[in-house]
C-alpha cells in the first residue's frame, strides 16, 4: 500500500471522525444558550400568555443569531475531542509508525476549518443579522405586554404613556379589574380622571405586543381645565400600549448585514458610530478567520504523546503559552 494512499485514507478517517463531534458540539452549545434563556421564555409563556408557536419562533431566532459564534466553538470542540481521542488510543502513534507525518494528520482539521470558516462568514454577514433583527422585533413586541401584566391590586401602577392606574381587585389570569381609578396627564393642561366599576385587559392575540387595550365598564370621565367636565359612559376603551411601527424601527449594529455595514461606513457617520460599525465588522471577520487559526493549532496538540528528543521545558512552555494566548484572544 503506497504512502499516498495511506495518507488519503487517514485524512478521510479523521475527517469523518470529527464531523459527528462537530454536529454534537453545535447541539450542545445551542442547549447551553437556551438554558440561559429558560427563565425569560418561561415568563413569556406564564405571565404574558404567549403561544407555543411564538416561543418556538424566539428559540429559532436566538439560535440563528448565535450561529456565527457556535460554529467556531463547535469546530474547536470537535478538533480537541477527535485528536485527543486519537492520541489517547495511540492511533497517532500508529499513523506515525506507518510513515505519515503530523502535517498530513492535520489536513482533515484544516479542511473542516475551511468549510466552517466559509459557512460562519456567510451566516455572520447575512443569516445571523436577519435572525437577530427578527428576534429584536419580536422581543420588543412581547416586552410591551409586560406593562399590562404589572397592574397589581391596591397599587398605583405607572408606565402606561403618562397614565397612572389603580385597581382595587385584579384577576391576572382572566385580565379582569374592579374599582378602577385612572389618572391621565398626557395633556398636562387638561388632565383626565377616569373612574370605572370594572374593566378587562384585551391584548392583541394575533400580533402579541402590537397593542394592549383596557376596556372599562360603567364609569365617569372627569376633565379638569378652565371648567370641570364630567362624562358618563357604559363602555370606554383605553390603549395602554401604542401600536409598534416595525418599518421605522432602527436596526442595531448586530442586525446589519455586510451591505448595510458598508453603506453606513460610506455615509461618513459620527466618530462614535463609525467606531461601533468598524468594531462590528472586524469582529465578524475575526470570528471566521479564527477557525483557520485554531484547527491546525489544536490538531497538532494531538501529538503531545510523541517522544521528544529535547529534554528542555522551554518548547513545552512556549507551546502551552501560545495555546493559552490564542484561547484568551478568542474569548475576547
Amino acid at each position: 500500500m503506497s504512502l499516498r494512499f495511506r495518507g488519503w485514507k487517514a485524512i478521510q478517517y479523521i475527517f469523518f471522525e470529527m464531523l459527528p463531534s462537530f454536529l454534537m458540539g453545535v447541539l450542545i452549545f445551542v442547549l447551553i444558550i437556551l438554558m440561559f434563556q429558560v427563565l425569560r421564555l418561561t415568563e413569556f409563556a406564564l405571565v404574558h400568555g404567549v403561544a407555543l408557536q411564538t416561543i418556538l419562533e424566539i428559540i429559532m431566532y436566538i439560535c440563528i443569531s448565535m450561529l456565527p459564534v457556535l460554529f467556531p466553538m463547535s469546530l474547536l470542540f470537535a478538533v480537541i475531542l477527535t485528536y485527543g481521542r486519537l492520541s489517547q488510543d495511540s492511533e497517532i502513534v500508529a499513523f506515525r509508525a506507518s510513515g505519515l507525518s503530523m502535517k498530513t494528520l492535520v489536513i482533515p482539521a484544516i479542511i473542516l476549518a475551511l468549510i466552517v470558516a466559509v459557512i460562519s462568514a456567510q451566516t455572520s454577514f447575512e443569516l445571523a443579522p436577519w435572525g437577530n433583527r427578527q428576534f429584536e422585533v419580536l422581543y420588543s413586541q412581547l416586552a410591551n405586554t409586560k406593562a399590562a401584566a404589572n397592574i397589581k391590586a391596591g397599587t398605583f401602577s405607572e408606565g402606561f404613556f403618562d397614565k397612572v392606574i389603580y385597581a382595587n381587585e385584579v384577576d391576572s389570569e382572566n385580565g379582569l379589574l374592579k374599582d378602577i381609578f385612572i389618572y391621565d396627564e398626557k395633556n398636562p393642561e387638561s388632565p383626565l380622571t377616569i373612574i370605572a366599576k370594572s374593566g378587562m385587559i384585551v391584548p392583541d392575540s394575533e400580533f402579541p405586543g402590537h397593542s394592549v387595550m383596557l376596556r372599562l365598564n360603567q364609569g365617569d370621565i372627569h376633565r379638569n381645565s378652565e371648567t370641570h367636565t364630567k362624562i358618563r359612559f357604559e363602555s370606554y376603551d383605553i390603549h395602554l400600549i401604542d401600536p409598534i411601527k416595525l418599518e421605522i424601527r432602527e436596526k442595531s449594529p448586530q442586525s446589519l448585514t455586510l451591505k448595510d455595514l458598508t453603506l453606513n461606513l460610506a455615509s461618513n457617520p459620527d466618530p462614535v458610530q463609525k467606531r461601533t460599525l468598524e468594531t462590528e465588522l472586524s469582529k465578524r471577520w475575526a470570528i471566521s478567520i479564527l477557525c483557520l487559526v485554531f484547527a491546525p493549532h489544536r490538531g497538532r496538540l494531538g501529538d503531545r504523546n510523541q517522544p521528544t528528543k529535547s529534554k528542555s521545558w522551554r518548547p513545552y512552555c512556549v507551546n502551552r503559552g501560545h495555546s493559552y494566548l490564542l484561547d484568551f484572544i478568542y474569548s475576547l
